[in-house]
């Protein structure tokens, strides 16, 4: 009886088998989306700046009719509040869309993120082959945090009025004697790009510890905003910078502020690849859970990739996403050293040890 019964039924799963799994998650997002309308709202916490906001919220409310509380911060402003927060018991926020590092770091050890997997419906957002490196990846125990856009970073940045961008093909140059007093960097004894950049230094096994102790010694300008860090390069105050944000200088010389960044296929040890703001994750407790899942599918969508990785000037890891909006090296090279997921973090402890002995921060 057994046989003769999968005999009826395989025809059956191959004939009516898709059209079965499409019904499924229509029928679900369906449901979903109904709920999600009536609470009306989603509330996103990202990155600070008009790009950001711009990218994250108007074209899902317009496509969705929901709307969307941003709250942009840096992650070093945001991870005070948000725990302060929910130690009070006040669940404020639905989505999280910043860096790895506070995800990692702070928000997932305090157990403020659920895991992605259940929400994510849309298959075009399930779907492995519309990933780069063959699915979603996700960060943390149970899958907690996506990285939405790993690109191959910028790390050193001159004014072009000041330095030729070619004259740079290794790390080591920045040693010249002629570099010192001259150079500033993003802090390195803070979550954030410089931090991220001398982790890179620390993991290569060209440079490592000694480097940085090396470079210490140039008397380097540590700063901590980016902006004040893109202007003051392209006012040529020092003419070289080390390890800011990619975003806010490629909008500087979108700006035709004489700023440009070192190739980094031209430097003998590459770069790092990093998602920068580009990790989402949704916030254990979130006051708008339908909403909340919607919105994840979208931003995880071609659409809200689309919108995205172009506002900020990143790569996304979909493969039907558009590139052609930034710098063409962005795209990670294979073995490039990642200085976002875990293994990075456990290193980072190290790293800041180091730079504050070396910075006597």
């Amino acid at each position: 009886m057994l046989k003769r019964w999968l005999l009826w039924m395989v025809p059956l799963l191959v004939l009516f088998g898709p059209s079965l799994g499409e019904a499924a998650w229509k029928e679900e997002w369906q449901k979903v989306l109904k709920a999600a309308k009536k609470e009306g709202v989603v509330a996103v916490s990202g990155p600070a700046g008009v790009q950001s906001r711009d990218s994250l919220t108007k074209p899902f409310e317009d496509k969705y009719g929901i709307r969307v509380n941003f709250f942009g911060a840096s992650g070093r402003e945001l991870s005070p509040r948000i725990m302060a927060e929910r130690r009070a018991g006040h669940y404020t926020w639905d989505v999280y869309v910043h860096g790895t590092t506070t995800g990692l770091t702070v928000m997932i050890p305090a157990g403020a993120f659920k895991p992605l997997q259940p929400a994510l419906i849309l298959p075009e957002v399930t779907g492995a082959k519309n990933w780069r490196g063959g699915g979603l990846e996700l960060l943390g125990k149970g899958g907690l945090l996506a990285v939405m856009t790993p690109f191959q970073r910028g790390t050193i940045f001159v004014n072009t009025n000041l330095v030729d961008p070619k004259e740079f093909k290794s790390y080591k140059d920045l040693l010249a004697p002629k570099w010192k007093g001259k150079m500033a960097v993003d802090d390195p004894t803070k979550p954030g790009p410089g931090q991220a950049t001398f982790t890179f230094f620390y993991l290569h096994p060209e440079l490592g510890a000694d480097f940085i102790r090396a470079l210490a010694k140039q008397d380097l300008i540590m700063l901590r905003d980016y902006t004040t860090q893109a202007d003051e390069l392209g006012h040529g105050r020092y003419p070289v910078l080390i390890g800011t944000a990619d975003f806010v200088v490629e909008r500087r010389i979108r700006q035709q502020v004489p700023i440009a960044v070192v190739n980094p296929r031209q430097l003998k040890e590459g770069s790092d690849v990093s998602p920068a703001n580009g990790a989402a994750a949704l916030y254990q407790n979130a006051p708008h859970p339908n909403a909340a899942k919607v919105y994840i599918n979208w931003l995880l969508s071609k659409d809200g990739q689309s919108y995205f990785a172009k506002n900020m000037g990143y790569i996304s890891a979909r493969r039907d996403v558009s590139t052609d909006h930034t710098f063409p090296w962005r795209v990670p090279q294979p073995g490039a050293i990642k200085t976002y997921d875990e293994h990075a973090m456990m290193m980072k402890k190290k790293v800041r040890v180091l730079v504050r002995e070396v910075f006597r921060r």
